[in-house]
């Protein structure tokens, strides 16, 4: 690190994250909408994690995938909501410098961990549908860990480039971060460097990184579509998209949020802070209803869990 980058050390002992600027009684509104919708991830991704668990129906490649996707969804909106809820309730608004580091590295690491893994089960939904007789073969256990240990390494090597690239810039001018939580964006804002080098670096990561998992799940799609429109059967027709549709609602939800706050200009902070809060708590809190509420296998394990196969949803 340069001599620059370790000066920041002693020169940042805090942040201030401002987050909403409302008056208080807005901010108390803001904190029991922010821990109701938190409550909602933690009940939805621990329930859907122990559902797949537990559930010998689930033992497939699919599902698999779907419970590395609610492990991460738990984590990335756990490194950002927590310290969000407690700063509602705050004067001070603070968070350490070392706290900073850590929420940009574990919030890095599992959104870009999500988005490889979704495209991973979009590669997986092209081999069940294109290639239905090859499926179990093709999907083995093996192939899935190592496809899920492939996002995750990429998603921590991603992690570390950006949090390096962040935190070698000055924070002198001002400790003030508009947003609440640590991002990158925010944190370029306040610095007293020279951040053009420092954006370039970050904008080029979020392409190599947004890009070819959009590829991949769009090259996917155009063969799953192809090969739906060749099924005669309208009821086969309507099968094959119905273990599509959850996937794709997914894709929307995360890629269209992190595209507007990534890859446009950051020309309106406050439309920023909502597509935040729609990709740290929102999507996560959703995620496992789209699943569930769409999904057969879904609904009959949750069923047979709950109530016993004499029991009904």
């Amino acid at each position: 690190m340069s001599e620059r980058g370790i000066n920041n050390y002693s020169e940042v002992n805090e942040f201030i994250l401002i987050g909403f600027q409302v008056r208080p009684e807005l901010q108390i509104l803001l904190f029991f909408i922010f821990l109701l919708t938190y409550s909602m991830v933690l009940l939805g991704n621990i329930g859907m994690i122990v559902l797949i668990l537990t559930a010998s129906r689930l033992n497939t490649p699919m599902y698999f995938f779907l419970g590395n996707l609610s492990f991460i969804d738990l984590s990335y909106s756990s490194a950002v909501a927590p310290k969000a809820i407690a700063n509602f309730l705050s004067d001070s608004k603070t968070i350490s410098f070392a706290g900073c580091v850590a929420q940009l590295f574990f919030f890095a690491l599992f959104i870009v961990t999500e988005g490889f893994l979704l495209a991973a089960m979009a590669y997986d939904r092209f081999i069940a549908i294109c290639s239905p007789l090859l499926y179990s073969a093709q999907m083995s256990r093996h192939l899935c860990i190592r496809l899920v240990a492939g996002c995750y390494f990429c998603g921590c090597i991603t992690s570390i480039l950006q949090v390096s690239i962040t935190f070698t810039m000055s924070f002198c001018a001002s400790h003030v971060i508009d947003l609440f939580y640590c991002d990158v964006r925010p944190l370029q804002k306040i610095s007293c460097s020279n951040v053009f080098i420092n954006k370039m670096l970050s904008y080029s990561l979020s392409v190599i990184i947004i890009l070819p998992s959009i590829i991949v799940i769009m090259v996917s799609y155009i063969y799953i579509l192809s090969t739906i429109l060749k099924i005669h059967s309208t009821e086969g027709q309507m099968k094959a998209f119905s273990t599509c549709g959850s996937h794709l609602m997914v894709v929307s939800l995360l890629y269209g949020t992190v595209s507007f706050m990534y890859l446009t200009p950051a020309s309106n902070p406050e439309l920023g802070k909502v597509a935040s809060v729609c990709y740290t708590i929102v999507t996560p809190m959703l995620n496992p209803l789209i699943y569930s509420l769409r999904n057969k296998d879904v609904k009959e394990a949750l069923r047979s869990m709950l109530w016993g196969k004499k029991g009904f949803l």
